[in-house]
Order: C-alpha cells, then sequence, then structure tokens
C-alpha cells in the first residue's frame, strides 16, 4: 500500500497542478479580460472612474480572484520544481524562481488595482483633491498596474521557456505540450517588450498572441488533470 501511495504520488502532484493550473488560467483571463479591460477607458479617466464606481463588486471580485490566482501560482510552481527536478535540478530551480518572480511583481502590482477603488472611495484626507484630479490618479494607477503586468511577462517568459524544456525532455509528458508551453514563453516575451518599444504595435498584435498561449497553457492544465505523468518514465528518472 505505501508503495503504491509512492508511485502514485507524482500523478496526484500532476492533477492538483492541473487544477491550480485551470484556475489560474481563469481568474486571470477573468481579471483581465471581463474586469480591467471592460471598464477601463485609456483616454478617459472620468468614465474610467465611473466603471468602477458603478461596477465596484465586480471590481473587487476581480482583485480577490486574481490573489487567490497568484496563492495558487505558489504551489504550482512548487510542484513543477518537484516533478522535475530529477530531470534538471539547475533548470527546474529556474524556472520555480522566474515564476515566482512574477508572482511577486504581480502581487505588487495588484496594490495598483485596489488603490484605484479607495481613491474613489474618497476617504476625508483626499477631500480637498478635485474630483477630476482624483479620476485622472484612478486612470494612472490603473495604467501601472498594465505596465507592472508587462514587467512580469518577462519574468513568466522564461519560465515557460525552461518549463518547455524540461517537459521536452523528461518523456513522462508529451514534448508536443513541451514545444507548445516553450513557445508561449516567447510570445510572452515579445507582448511584453512590444508593451515598452512599441505601444502601438502590442495594441494590435497582443490579444492574437495570447490565442495560442491560452491554447498552450489550457493544453498543459488539462494533460495534467486528465493524464498526469507517465509513471513508469518518472520512475526511471528519478531511480524509484
Amino acid at each position: 500500500m505505501i508503495k503504491r501511495t509512492v508511485e502514485n504520488t507524482p500523478k496526484i502532484y500532476a492533477r492538483i497542478a492541473g487544477i491550480l493550473y485551470l484556475y489560474i488560467i481563469a481568474a486571470g483571463t477573468f481579471a483581465q479580460l471581463f474586469v480591467r479591460a471592460t471598464l477601463i477607458v485609456s483616454t478617459d479617466a472620468e468614465a474610467t472612474a465611473n466603471n468602477i464606481i458603478a461596477n465596484e463588486t465586480l471590481f473587487r471580485i476581480g482583485f480577490s480572484a486574481e490573489l487567490l490566482h497568484l496563492a495558487f501560482d505558489v504551489i504550482v510552481a512548487v510542484i513543477f520544481f518537484v516533478l522535475f527536478k530529477s530531470i534538471d535540478r539547475t533548470i527546474a530551480l529556474l524556472t520555480a524562481f522566474m515564476r515566482l518572480s512574477c508572482d511577486i511583481i504581480l502581487a505588487v502590482a495588484s496594490l495598483s488595482h485596489f488603490l484605484a477603488l479607495k481613491v474613489l472611495e474618497n476617504p476625508d484626507y483626499l477631500n480637498s483633491i478635485p474630483s477630476d484630479q482624483l479620476h485622472t490618479i484612478v486612470l494612472l494607477v490603473m495604467k501601472l498596474h498594465g505596465d507592472a503586468y508587462s514587467i512580469s511577462l518577462v519574468f513568466f517568459s522564461f519560465a515557460c521557456l525552461s518549463l518547455g524544456y524540461l517537459i521536452i525532455i523528461s518523456r513522462y509528458l508529451p514534448k508536443t505540450i513541451g514545444i507548445l508551453i516553450a513557445g508561449a514563453g516567447i510570445l510572452y516575451f515579445v507582448i511584453s517588450f512590444t508593451h515598452f518599444l512599441n505601444p502601438e504595435l502590442s495594441a494590435i498584435i497582443s490579444s492574437p498572441l495570447f490565442v495560442p498561449i491560452f491554447i498552450a497553457e489550457f493544453s498543459l492544465a488539462v494533460w495534467l488533470i486528465v493524464k498526469g505523468v507517465n509513471i513508469e518514465m518518472w520512475r526511471k528518472t528519478t531511480n524509484q
């Protein structure tokens, strides 16, 4: 019984990671596309402020969902390290630290999301600031959140590249998924740097590039849930 439990441990870990990864994809998509993208009007501070005030509950849910997503991503980073450390411990550590660095940046950036709401609540110590200026501050902090998000993608791009490499050489997950994840890493890198180097181009290419990224990460999550890892190949690499 104990031996069987040990043998099945990597498959259990993989399925936990897959379930958490699905939530991460869903929460990240919801917060970015269905909350911030629908409420923020990049050229109109007043409209942005009014949208947030009128949809305060949605705005708070988006913040909370993303906060939980970051906590889950830390767990995923640890599980991936456990699953792949026998393949290449250095690359597995690199994957974990790059993912954790992304999480830390996003956690700090989430303060901007919540700060917008705090400003609009108009506390007494902000009464001296005209409402139009408060609206400008709200739009500014939300744009800073977008900048921080793009910065975090640099780290996440390397996390995906190294994870893709580990999957490809592991032989206990499909090479195709490894290639897709590595490709997602390249696309994340492109999205991040075009945001800063050429914002006009970024506005054009970002949405289309997120489609193959979604396919890659969703495929990995579903495979981990349905199939897990190849136990025989995992045992060979870990000598168990």
